[in-house]
């Protein structure tokens, strides 16, 4: 029989706020030291008053604006308790009915609500014995096999929950469907959304439905309409890359469909992923609203954004930049990028920001350019030189950016120096090889291209007697070479070519020198 898998998503993305959601402490992931970031309020003594977060609030606002959804008059934060060891007070602060977001729409899928509530602290698992007193007898010793830790540094960080509707088909659409949402997250500098750091964390719910015949060409029976309506759901949980999203929801189709096939019942449960085995493996039955046993939250007031005091919903309008959708129009429509030239820029907002400044200051240094130069086309000019600024950029200095784990926005080479360096290039007074050399020596010092060449002594050769005397010496020491290359063999020619400029230092104007050498190749 044949399926229709139905696909909802609920996503939980840490915001980028100075503090936790309901206390003064430092939200900073990437605390190394467990439990130092901790007070009280979040480490969940009793007798302690939480106090709402309002940048928190308003980045859950400007995301919901963005996704074009409602933003309601009032809302409010519930108890929804649960028992577990990386809970400190035994129920989480979050949103049940009254929702931040209720609504909107991104990439075609409709999405439920966007609530917000604090996240909870951090397992550590250690599968080490426990070191025991001296007198621990042998029975003791035996039973302990390992143990866990709590790490209450993220214990009470703000944490954005988007649920969509279960309007998605498959792993490939979900997964575009986070990615974009990840991108609107950085534009907006709300999270970080870094996946692997666990910012970012997608659960997937999954059904299956037999596919009802088109009703022109076959009647239904009676079973298939019963069975016509959403399937049994299973989730997954706790999905922390795109790879695990998409093989986690394709293998469970798989798994659901073998288990309808041969007539049996899916399980209403909570699924993990195992990525060693590539599958998805039971972890308990799924939980209902009403077991959380959720009610208002006691320690908290409504939010009512009618109030004068509240948030300045059109203040934050104003403060929504440009989004990647538009990002990427303006990018093909401006600079001539294909698509995927766009996407590669727009994928990283640090990289698109440094490609516009860095062209802005290439736009500059056009026009200074010397008369015979200006006599090109401007058009044809400026695309050729700005075509050499994206290789460069998205090759070379996101590399030198990624040796140094840095963004390139912390590099060293200012989008003022990189577009002199490229002006060089494209003036061809340095070639490429010599033009990676300066880049790498730029990220070291900060210095500007010209100041290295310089003091370095790396200005191009032109000068034709040099360059020749350097082809003689070639010449001279790979006859076998020059054999080859009258004999009609091309590469030889480039050998001999990578030869001389290697004795030069790459330094020679390219040009001049495979002129020259086919001059004397010929003689």
């Amino acid at each position: 029989m044949t399926y229709t898998s139905t696909i909802g998503l609920e996503i939980h993305a840490h915001l980028k706020t100075r503090t936790k959601m309901f206390c003064g402490c430092i939200n900073d992931f990437n605390e190394k030291h467990p439990n130092i970031n901790v007070c009280p309020i979040c480490l969940g003594h009793p007798g302690t008053m939480p106090v709402i977060n309002k940048k928190a609030i308003e980045a859950v606002l400007k995301l919901g604006m963005v996704l074009n959804a409602e933003i309601p008059e009032t809302s409010k934060f519930d108890r929804k308790n649960y028992f577990y060891p990386d809970l400190p007070k035994g129920y989480q602060i979050s949103q049940y009915d009254k929702p931040l977001v209720i609504g909107g729409e991104l990439n075609g899928v409709k999405i439920t609500r966007i609530h917000l509530e604090e996240d909870a602290a951090r397992l550590v698992h250690q599968t080490k014995n426990l070191k025991l007193p001296p007198k621990a007898d042998p029975p003791q010793a035996e039973k302990t096999k390992g143990y866990s830790l709590v790490d209450f540094n993220r214990a009470g960080v703000p944490l954005m929950e988007l649920v969509t509707e279960p309007v998605i088909k498959s792993g490939k659409e979900a997964v575009d469907f986070a990615k974009e949402l990840q991108l609107i997250l950085r534009y907006l500098e709300i999270s970080d959304a870094d996946m692997e750091k666990g910012q970012l964390r997608i659960e997937a719910n999954i059904s299956l439905q037999p596919e009802i015949p088109n009703p022109k060409s076959q009647i239904p029976n009676k079973s298939q309409i019963q069975n016509s309506k959403l399937g049994t759901k299973v989730e997954i949980k706790n999905l922390n890359s795109f790879r695990a999203v998409q093989d986690a929801i394709n293998y469970e189709i798989k798994r659901q469909t073998e288990v309808l096939d041969k007539g049996e019942q899916v399980i209403h449960e909570t699924r993990g992923w195992d990525e060693n085995k590539k599958s998805t493996v039971s972890q308990r039955s799924k939980e209902e609203a009403h077991d959380y046993r959720y009610f208002p939250e006691p320690d908290l007031p409504p939010l009512d954004f009618n109030e004068s005091n509240a948030i300045n919903l059109r203040k934050l309008r104003t403060e929504i930049p440009e989004l990647p959708a538009d990002k990427r129009k303006r990018f093909i429509e401006e600079y001539r990028l294909s698509s995927e030239q766009a996407e590669e820029l727009v994928s990283e907002p640090t990289i698109a920001q440094y490609f516009e400044e860095s062209v802005s200051e290439l736009d500059a240094d056009l026009r200074g350019l010397d008369a015979d130069q200006r006599g090109q086309k401007d058009n044809e000019k400026k695309a050729e030189a700005m075509m050499l600024l994206f290789n460069y950029l998205t090759s070379d200095v996101r590399g030198l950016a990624n040796e140094k784990g840095v963004s390139v926005k912390e590099i060293n080479i200012t989008p003022e120096n990189f577009a002199d360096l490229i002006i060089l290039i494209f003036n061809k007074e340095i070639t490429s090889r010599l033009a990676k050399d300066i880049l790498k020596e730029m990220s070291l010092t900060g210095l500007d291209p010209r100041r290295i060449i310089q003091e370095k002594g790396l200005s191009q050769v032109s000068d034709e007697e040099t360059i020749k005397k350097t082809i003689q010496e070639i010449i001279n020491t790979n006859q076998k070479a020059v054999e080859d290359y009258k004999k009609g063999k091309e590469n030889a020619l480039q050998f001999l070519f990578g030869q001389a400029m290697g004795k030069l230092k790459g330094q020679a104007n390219p040009d001049v020198l495979r002129n020259l050498l086919q001059e004397e190749l010929r003689e």
